[in-house]
């Protein structure tokens, strides 16, 4: 009997750079969709922010099966996870590595590695892992293939020589022996031979990669006689069979109704063991789950029955426990308060879930298949820090929460300090900018204000310019809308972590202060339009407005309370009528991410179904003058 033989791969890339394009052209070559079912576009990309951002958020996981591909022709199955290609969710990065054996490093043709594929790398190199470089989009007309190798393979060394393991560097230097794939994931099409710039590979479909695949990747390392081990790298849910566990099965087999040995860690860390039984076992066929009655060493299965697993728990044999390593990530470097909202419009924004109860649940329930989270109390009973890897990491929280019926109060994006050596220490970010020549003064007197110290600058000689920065993660809160702004939407800026470096000093919120409603009322289109020499608005005439709401943005540095309900005093001179013919501006309706951005030291940001609104803390202006007074004598002392 021939055993079936397995590969398991991650694809990482920069966003963007046709990871799961490539994955849907995988999926259809072998069979995964009936010949003439209705597919859509990057299935892999199932959530409605994923399809709206173009990005990939959540690690997920296909198996393609190739039938008699193995050896003694056996069947073939290949694991893939495709990764998000965004720093934000490095999270999901790191622990989709622990599932795999080998990873394919996937670049665009023409923009080449960009720097958010770096720390991937760094961590694939250090475990040893194979790495496959892939030049995608090869039929691109500004496709500069030769080029883009050359960057690559620069990037493996300039990696590989930062490896403290020797072994380890050495293995990643030996990598430059590889194959060269070049594929046009749209097209289906691959190749280990350079098609040219511009040129889809010369080839009928993707089988080159199904070969380089089976022949660079190690098999895993799989006992299939040895007491069972399984590790635990991911969560899902089902409304049928509750909480299920993603496992990748290092030795022995798993069976549906099997005893098992749950090793699991409470809250302080603390090892535990004990006795479950594996309900319902599945399958990944394709991008669906199916009932097994047994998956083997080496393969990656989903498991119910054990209520609270969690990420890093171990499957053992009961005659022999014993516990893999724990899946460890990196430290988060943003945080910001997630609560209640507290505004007097709270319960009016179309939301239904509104008390701490029901947002604690929510939080807590994120923490569960999330590694890369935290949640901390605060002072208040109805608030709490969240923890993350950047601000779309934490943003996508809020957006997602707000579509489920949460009505929360969130407050500015902070930084995540240490004390190192008892000096203050903020987590810095390398920053690679790309922009038109005319567009340098203004880029560099952005990042200066922001104290990003430049590293180097490149002239391509194509009239842009590359410029890298290393900048304190906090002069990036609130960058990328001035960014667009300043380059006219031509700019193009990566950023990836650099460690922690001693406190860099004040760096200015933003330019311009906010127009406060300074009472309760309807906004009316008179004061609006007396006030329109004062700066832009985010609000329109018929809006209810409420003491300390944020309508729109300063001119001026400093904040300012305005009357945005006033009226025009009516005579026998003057009709009601009279202001139908008042032309106004357009109000900027910010999004969740505008309005966390523009969102002040003082301010905070109502979050609701129906619309997002910016807040001062203190809503009455008293108490805010108060509060400043006291900043400034304590800033004295």
């Amino acid at each position: 009997m021939s055993l079936t033989e397995f590969r398991n791969v991650a694809i990482v890339a920069h966003v963007d750079h046709g990871k799961t394009t490539l994955v849907d052209a995988m999926l259809h070559q072998s069979g995964a969709f009936a010949a003439h079912g209705e597919v859509e576009e990057r299935v892999m990309d199932s959530g409605d922010l994923e399809k709206e951002k173009g990005i990939t958020i959540l690690a997920k996981n296909t198996a393609i099966r190739r039938a008699g591909k193995g050896k003694d022709g056996g069947d073939l199955v290949i694991n893939v996870i495709d990764t998000p290609g965004h720093a934000d969710f490095g999270g999901e990065v790191e622990r989709a590595l622990s599932m795999v054996d080998g990873v394919v490093l996937l670049v665009d043709a023409s923009e080449g590695p960009l720097p958010q594929t770096r720390f991937v790398l760094g961590k694939a190199l250090a475990a040893k892992m194979p790495v496959i470089i892939c030049v995608n989009k090869t039929d691109r007309p500004d496709a500069r293939i030769d080029e883009v190798v050359d960057e690559s393979q620069d990037l493996l060394l300039e990696l590989a020589s930062t490896l403290e393991d020797p072994s380890a560097a050495e293995a990643a230097e030996s990598l430059l022996d590889l194959p060269v794939l070049y594929t046009s994931g749209r097209e289906g099409k691959a190749s280990t031979e350079n098609p040219g710039n511009g040129h889809a590979p010369d080839a009928e479909d993707l089988q080159a990669l199904f070969d380089v695949l089976y022949d660079v990747l190690p098999e895993p390392s799989a006992d299939l006689d040895a007491p069972l081990q399984a590790h635990v790298t991911n969560l899902d849910s089902s409304s049928f069979l509750g909480r299920i566990g993603l496992v990748r099965i290092f030795r022995g087999a798993l069976r549906k109704g099997q005893q098992v040995s749950w090793i699991h860690y409470d809250e302080d860390g603390v090892q535990h063991t004990t006795n479950a039984k594996i309900g319902e076992l599945l399958r990944t066929v394709g991008v669906s789950r199916v009932p097994a009655d047994e998956v083997i060493a080496g393969d990656i299965a989903a498991v119910s029955g054990i209520e609270n697993i969690m990420i890093g728990d171990t499957l053992a044999d009961p005659e022999h426990p014993e516990a893999l390593p724990r899946i460890t990530v990196d430290e988060p470097a943003i945080s910001m308060t997630v609560g209640v909202n507290t505004s007097p419009l709270a319960g009016r924004g179309g939301g239904d879930k509104l008390t701490a109860r029901v947002v604690k649940a929510r939080l807590d329930q994120e923490l569960i298949g999330n590694v890369s989270l935290r949640v901390l109390p605060t002072e208040r009973p109805d608030a709490w820090e969240v923890q993350g890897r950047g601000e779309m990491a934490l943003s996508v929280l809020v957006e997602t929460m707000r579509r489920e019926g949460f009505e929360l109060t969130v407050g500015k994006p902070q930084v995540v300090t240490r004390t190192i050596d008892g000096t203050l220490h903020e987590p810095f970010e390398h920053m690679v900018i790309d922009v038109p020549e005319e567009h340098l003064g203004a880029v560099t007197q952005l990042m200066a204000a922001r104290k990003g110290r430049m590293d180097s600058m490149d002239n391509t000689g194509t009239g842009w310019i590359r410029m890298n920065f290393t900048v304190p993660a906090r002069g990036l809160i609130g960058f990328r809308t001035v960014f667009m702004t300043e380059t006219r939407g031509t700019g193009i800026a990566n950023h990836y972590s650099a460690g922690y470096e001693p406190w860099a000093g004040e760096i200015k919120d933003r330019a311009s202060g906010s127009l406060v409603a300074d009472r309760t009322g309807q906004i009316t289109a008179y004061a609006l339009q007396q006030l329109s020499d004062r700066g832009s608005f985010f609000v329109e005439p018929g809006a209810q407005a409420y003491e300390g709401m944020v309508v729109g943005a300063n001119n001026r540095e400093e904040d300012m309370d305005v009357n945005i309900t006033k009226e025009k005093k009516l005579t026998n001179m003057r009709s009601a009528t009279a202001d139908a013919t008042v032309t106004l501006a357009k109000a900027k309706k910010l999004t969740l991410e505008e309005a966390m951005e523009f969102c002040g030291g003082d301010e905070c940001v109502e979050v609701t179904p129906e619309i997002v609104r910016v807040r001062k803390v203190l809503l009455n202006a008293s108490e805010r003058a108060r509060a400043r007074s006291r900043d400034k004598a304590r800033n004295k002392n």
